[in-house]
């Protein structure tokens, strides 16, 4: 399941605390500092566009985060996102991106959603074209290096 976050949930996350009396994980989805980060990207983003990003919950427990990276440009929404260590390979992203190639589908203002993964990172891969994204090229960044980029066509 998908929950729109607010800056109330962001709040919460940032106090070592899950929000909307979901379970918080041990270790949890991301380090303070990360969601810090995806705080801050989360509220440069809403004042432009919404949703910023999505808590992704399962069996009462907050198992991950989704979030659009920057506003979009031209309908396409970048995402980022991150299972808790404990419970990545169980599909909850798979459900996740569908959930949102849903919402994407549903939105005339948003052509695609598109992703970026690392070349090794194999199972972000799998994730991504088990959701329906396929494999758009490739482009090397300088801190994180090679990345394949990937795309989902809306609507």
């Amino acid at each position: 399941m998908i929950l729109e976050t607010t800056e109330d949930d962001y709040a919460a996350l940032l106090r070592g605390q899950a929000p909307r009396g979901l379970l918080w994980l041990d270790p949890p989805v991301a380090p303070p500092d990360i969601l810090a980060m995806l705080a801050d990207v989360a509220a440069g983003v809403r004042a432009h566009f919404a949703p910023a990003s999505w808590l992704i919950a399962a069996e009462g427990e907050l198992v991950g985060l989704c979030s659009i990276t920057r506003p979009p440009a031209d309908g396409a929404v970048d995402l980022g996102y991150g299972i808790a260590p404990g419970r990545q390979g169980r599909g909850h992203m798979r459900a996740a991106l569908r959930a949102i190639a849903a919402w994407a589908d549903a939105r005339p203002d948003v052509a695609a959603l598109t992703a970026e993964t690392a070349e090794q990172n194999i199972a972000s891969q799998r994730v991504l074209a088990r959701a329906g994204f396929a494999r758009v090229g490739t482009r090397v960044d300088a801190e994180d290096g090679p990345l394949i980029r990937w795309r989902y066509a809306a609507g």
